[in-house]
């Protein structure tokens, strides 16, 4: 029996490295940059108003004083000579013992160095009187202040979130080179499977495991099709599969390990290039495959058709694969250590991923866990606890039973 992780690095060494392609900004978040960004202007590009004010000069309005520290004289009011909008093309020269209204995002009038803030003034129209002092530069965004021309705003191999979106429209650039998503398509195999939108006879079952394990894909990030049930006699079952891996980065095929019904899928998998079906101690999910095929040696992944051990088994040996695909530096998910609330038992040798419900102690901080399978020898299997799940505890494989108040490592799924 091979472990978790001499097969976790079987199939990361595989892990498909999509080639480049140029998208919209808009459709570039969450993907790796696959390029160095740099600022061709200052961003701002002219010093602008911080807040709503009068722009001046600060040592017409007591600017040699800490900020806000003094009042200043009622007599030292200022003549208001003209009004700046956000957006204004029209430049304005300030004059010593004047003001100029502006409005936030402003461009700043010639000679002014600091904008006074509305309410620590009369707001007058006419003449201003300051009831509090600024300094040089105070609620002044000055040219260049965020980035200069020649700063790298966004850099090749970092993650493009809401931050680099805005700082590449800052640019001026409404494309991106990136790494894009990984494609993958999820089939089902059996012939004892129906689509949901059929109702199913007598020894018929609906396809659940290719519905569930393609919105974990997607949810990993990759670009997915769920090509559905593909049972059919075994030429055309090897022209759908071969056409199929023609279009994708990667194979997910449920239903395609344990038991004598999915051998005539692996030998189809084998006429199309190497196939490994072995077991891993793991559980649930023991038993699946893994194999390239075809001329660009396309990574295939079998599950079984268990709905529950195609998740464990997605969430510990697929997800970091397309984690690594889109360039993420730590592929798998966050693990912290809890306090079990309770017993959970694993079976020998194995590596237990047990779903649980993971909590925090609202005075201490410290990660509590309430196991949801193998407690008290509850079933593995069952879907339902799974979907009350928000992280898999991990029972180590020379471990059988946790006991209440144990410490264990619990890995976080995705947040709900």
């Amino acid at each position: 029996m091979r472990s978790v992780e001499d097969q976790l690095a079987i199939v990361v060494d595989a892990a498909p490295v999509p080639e480049p392609i140029r998208v919209g900004i808009t459709d570039a978040l969450g993907l790796m940059c696959a390029e160095e960004v740099a600022a061709a202007h200052p961003l701002p590009g002219f010093a602008q108003a911080a807040v709503d004010g009068y722009a001046v000069r600060a040592v017409d309005v007591g600017g040699e004083a800490p900020l806000g520290a003094q009042h200043v004289p009622p007599e030292r009011s200022l003549p208001v000579v003209g009004e700046v909008a956000a957006g204004s093309q029209k430049p304005l020269r300030l004059q010593p013992k004047q003001a100029v209204r502006v409005a936030t995002g402003a461009p700043l009038p010639t000679l002014a160095d600091a904008v006074l803030p509305l309410q620590w003034s009369d707001r007058g129209r006419k003449r201003m009187t300051p009831t509090r002092p600024v300094r040089t530069g105070d609620f002044v965004r000055k040219a260049g202040d965020d980035i200069q021309p020649g700063d790298v705003a966004v850099r090749q191999g970092s993650v493009i979130g809401p931050a680099q979106i805005g700082l590449l429209a800052a640019t001026g650039r409404d494309k991106v080179l990136v790494y894009p998503r990984p494609r993958v398509t999820v089939m089902s195999y059996g012939l004892e499977l129906v689509d949901i939108e059929r109702d199913p006879g007598l020894g018929q079952v609906f396809d659940v495991a290719s519905y569930a394990v393609a919105a974990a894909a997607r949810e990993a990030g990759a670009a997915v099709t769920r090509a559905g049930i593909i049972n059919a006699e075994p030429r055309a079952l090897k022209e759908t599969v071969a056409h199929q891996a023609s279009r994708s980065e990667m194979l997910i095929i449920t239903g395609a390990v344990g038991g004598s019904g999915a051998e005539p899928m692996q030998e189809v998998l084998r006429e199309l290039g190497d196939l490994d079906t072995t077991r891993v101690a793991m559980h649930p999910g023991s038993v699946q495959g893994f194999g390239l095929i075809g001329e660009e040696r396309v990574p295939v992944f079998l599950l079984p058709s268990n709905t529950v051990s195609s998740l464990v088994i997605f969430e510990t040996l697929v997800r970091p694969v397309i984690r690594m695909s889109l360039g993420k530096a730590v592929p798998t998910r966050r693990t912290v250590k809890a306090r079990s609330l309770g017993r959970i038992e694993s079976l020998p040798g194995r590596l237990g991923l047990v779903r649980g419900r993971l909590m925090r102690d609202a005075d201490t901080g410290d990660y509590l866990v309430q196991g949801l399978g193998g407690a008290e020898g509850a079933p593995a299997h069952l879907l339902a606890g799974f979907a009350e799940a928000n992280a898999l505890v991990i029972v180590p494989v020379d471990v059988t039973e946790v006991r209440p108040g144990d410490l264990v490592d619990v890995e976080f799924l995705q947040q709900r």
